[in-house]
């Protein structure tokens, strides 16, 4: 059986982008400018000012983390604070800003953007090479959202959120090629948001304003089961915990909804599947 439960004392406006690194839980606050650490074992909470919003954090190989906000890619010092720009590819796009990403098996850090004025195809996924080049990966996208790559680093699965689906590709030396459906989530009245794999390849969706997460199949596009959550505004997941066994999951506060843990962090146990590692930034 199933338990889930929130975690740690931090109440996001808009939590996302979690992953798992160095035995704690990194995450950021989208609207409240925020990057979060925490430590479940200890329950030790530490945050960092990003001064804009950010919509994702990555672990960088050699210390530190890199972001993606309003500003673009950014360098993290976790002992300092500071913060250093590597390049921001749609400074003259200003109603779009970064939203979700992760890094791919070799090192390399893809982030999207989203269009804040849900402008169709204005927006689109981006690649940053260890060498700090950027590159247009993927697009035009609208909302660029949920990416993870399977254990063996061949295909990578990507959501634009509006199109209710999710995307593989063959993944080639940074490039994805042959795009093709392998998920309709177009049965759930919810926005597929971020997302995260399981050690047995299968796809856990959270679903922004349907206050859930579910796991599909991506051989046949199955939903194999959902777990409902106390938040409408269920945002994205990673695994983490021992054996990387646990769910954690972010959410954020609905507009108009009053909801006891709304913005919480939430840990979801007893699923009897396992996560796979997170990859780091190499440059």
């Amino acid at each position: 059986m199933t338990r889930t439960e929130p975690v740690g004392t931090i109440r996001c406006q808009w939590g996302e982008g979690p992953v798992w690194w160095n035995n704690s839980l990194y995450y950021v606050d989208t609207e409240g400018h925020h990057v979060h650490r925490f430590d479940p074992v200890t329950g030790t909470e530490t945050t960092w000012d990003a001064g804009e919003r950010v919509g994702t954090v990555v672990p960088r190989e050699n210390g530190g983390l890199v972001i993606a906000g309003d500003s673009g890619f950014q360098f993290l010092d976790e002992e300092t604070g500071k913060l250093t720009p590597i390049a921001d590819p749609e400074s003259k796009l200003p109603d779009n800003r970064f939203n979700d990403g992760k890094c791919s098996p070799d090192g390399r850090f893809f982030a999207g953007t989203i269009s804040l004025t849900k402008q169709p195809d204005t927006a689109a996924l981006y690649r940053l090479d260890p060498d700090l080049g950027v590159t247009e990966a993927y697009g035009p996208v609208t909302n660029s959202n949920g990416i993870v790559w399977s254990r063996d680093g061949g295909t990578v699965y990507y959501i634009d959120t509006p199109k209710k689906e999710v995307l593989a590709f063959d993944y080639q030396d940074g490039n994805l090629v042959n795009p093709r459906r392998v998920v309709d989530t177009s049965h759930i009245e919810a926005s597929p948001d971020g997302m995260t794999i399981d050690s047995d390849g299968n796809l856990w969706v959270t679903f922004c304003h349907g206050g859930c997460v579910s796991c599909f199949d991506p051989q046949n596009g199955d939903e194999l089961h959902r777990i409902t959550l106390p938040c409408l505004e269920t945002t994205a997941c990673a695994f983490g915990g021992p054996n990387l066994e646990d769910l954690f999951v972010t959410t954020g506060v609905h507009k108009t909804a009053k909801e006891e843990h709304a913005g919480r962090l939430f840990v979801i146990r007893g699923l009897k599947v396992t996560g796979v590692p997170a990859h780091p930034f190499k440059g």
